[in-house]
């Protein structure tokens, strides 16, 4: 008898502990959700939810799904969760299971259960409490990218019940930009309940995160005549200290994309100005030339895709020179082909460079599409640098930047420091004197159109990481292009950079006020105002042809 006793009590230490794991109102409630009534469904939903068990979560999920049954009637009546499903004879069965801790009851016939359907006022009463189970599973997820997203959602969602896990995340996390959202999510959940005290805390602490998410909260807080004043003070002065960093972050956006299309600029405009300053060319057709870059990298990626997939990467890399090479060539062959006949004619070559973008144009069209085509990016430029809160700087911008620069760099070195440069820039000055001392205009001038050519092709391969790509892309930039090159002084590489960035900048910064369009307009309007009382550009040209 004593042994007997003994395994008795083994076999129930041993046991698993079921009626203290289920919770009674649980059970209880899921007899309601076979009644139709759907007050007393939702209601059994709320209950069985706010067990925050994950067997009862699991249940639900199965409820959202369509695989809870009702068995029997009366008192007899059971929920199960309905498996596999097969056939019998002539009958179809069904694997069934267990509500709570899906224990197998074996396959019954289909038509012996009751399906208990989820219509949409249950489903929106079920998603609360699945979703914050999968954002609470979400914090613990190796992708940082998944951690913060779960985080911003759980402090808007401001659960009490969720600060301790927000706590114990804040603990073990140790990527930056997860941990400040993590804080700013523990902030909000703390503002949204707690006394006075937690909720100043909490507002000085999300004013010190600089959280733009938390406006709301903290204006309703600061509008609230049931808080204390020092509740209201607190938030007052959050959301000052939270405007205050808006404003900082806004005004580096607007210089930071001002300089990514300074820099697009800048590219275009470094061809212009040289074609212009040495052949006095009005090149309508360089935009056209921008075109073929972007269309040529659009190809390369192509290649890449159906050749080298595993290498797709790459492909941006090999585009950059193919697209410089390719309009290099098709510049060399309008120079040699036609412009070079109508030097000194600058009506003419107006037109036949306009007529030449138009059939560039329509060949495009035929090749490729009206449509506009997709560029990727790749991996590498894809993603940002977080320079500050709220703040995020695209690595595609990044790279444009960096490639105005260098081709800055290139540029002043080719012209300044190479004997190159040297016969580029005594041409521009003077090419009666520079063809009786030896220099070779024609092949000058040939050299020059082609690199200025290549520029166009360079900046519309970096234009298509951050812009369309279609027939008539350099249609948008042509003119803005036309601007820089005379603002900032014909020939004048200082003078098209500082034009570049100042008119890259302004665009961007009177955008958000006038919209695009009257942006436009009104730099127009200031270019015209200001060659009125400098006629040359910031820079004028000097010398012997400028005196005469």
């Amino acid at each position: 008898m004593k042994r007997l006793l003994v395994v008795l009590f083994v076999a129930w230490l041993a046991g698993p502990p079921a009626s203290h794991a289920q919770s009674p109102d649980a059970l209880k409630a899921l007899a309601e959700l076979a009644i139709d009534n759907a007050d007393k469904r939702e209601a059994a939903v709320a209950v069985i939810g706010s067990t925050k068990d994950p067997k009862w979560l699991e249940f639900l999920a199965a409820l959202r799904d369509g695989n809870v049954y009702a068995r029997g009637k009366g008192k007899d009546l059971a929920v199960v969760v309905g498996g596999a499903k097969s056939t019998k004879g002539d009958a179809e069965v069904i694997e069934i299971a267990t509500a709570y801790d899906r224990k197998p009851l074996g396959a019954v016939p289909l038509a012996s259960l009751v399906e208990i359907a989820a219509d949409r006022r249950l489903r929106i009463a079920i998603k609360p409490f699945l979703d914050a189970d999968e954002t609470r599973l979400q914090l613990a997820s190796p992708d940082p990218e998944a951690r913060r997203g779960a985080a911003v959602k759980l402090g808007h969602q401001a659960d009490a019940r969720a600060a301790a896990v927000v706590e114990a995340a804040i603990a073990r996390e140790t990527v930056p930009n997860v941990r400040h959202a993590l804080e700013e999510a523990l902030a909000m959940i703390r503002l949204a309940g707690g006394d006075a005290a937690v909720r100043i805390l909490a507002a000085q602490a999300l004013g010190g995160l600089h959280s733009s998410d938390a406006m709301p909260a903290l204006q309703r807080l600061a509008a609230d005549t049931a808080a204390t004043p020092a509740e209201r003070e607190a938030a007052r002065a959050a959301i000052r200290q939270i405007e205050r960093w808006g404003l900082l972050v806004r005004t580096v956006e607007t210089v930071f994309q001002g300089a990514s299309l300074a820099s697009i600029l800048l590219l275009m405009a470094l061809g212009l100005a040289i074609v212009f300053g040495l052949m006095g060319v009005i090149n309508m057709a360089h935009g056209e030339l921008m075109a073929l870059g972007a269309y040529s990298t659009f190809v390369v990626q192509n290649v890449f895709r159906a050749r080298w997939p595993e290498r797709f990467d790459a492909y941006f890399v090999v585009a950059l020179p193919v697209s410089f090479v390719v309009a290099a060539l098709v510049g060399i062959v309008l120079e040699r082909g036609v412009i070079r006949r109508l030097y000194g004619r600058p009506l003419e070559t107006l037109l036949l460079t306009w007529g030449a973008s138009l059939i560039i144009q329509q060949a495009l069209r035929l090749y490729f599409g009206a449509a506009n085509v997709d560029v990727s990016s790749p991996t590498w430029l894809s993603g940002g640098f977080a320079l500050m809160t709220g703040l995020t700087l695209p690595f595609n911008r990044i790279f444009i930047i960096g490639l105005a620069s260098v081709s800055v760099a290139a540029m002043y070195w080719l012209l300044f420091r190479t004997d190159t440069g040297l016969r580029i820039r005594a041409v521009t000055q003077n090419r009666t004197m520079s063809s009786c001392l030896g220099v070779r205009a024609g092949w000058v001038d040939a050299t020059t159109f082609a690199l200025g050519a290549g520029l166009a092709g360079l900046a519309g391969c970096a234009l298509t990481q951050i812009g369309n790509v279609g027939p008539s892309l350099g249609q948008n930039y042509i003119v803005d292009s036309f601007m820089v090159v005379v603002t900032g002084g014909v020939g004048k590489l200082l003078g098209t950079i500082l034009a570049a960035a100042g008119i890259g900048t302004l665009n961007k910064g009177i955008e958000p006020a006038l919209g695009a369009v009257f942006a436009k307009v009104a730099i127009l309007i200031a270019v015209i105002l200001f060659l009125q009382r400098r006629p040359a550009g910031l820079f004028a040209t000097r010398g012997r042809g400028a005196e005469a």
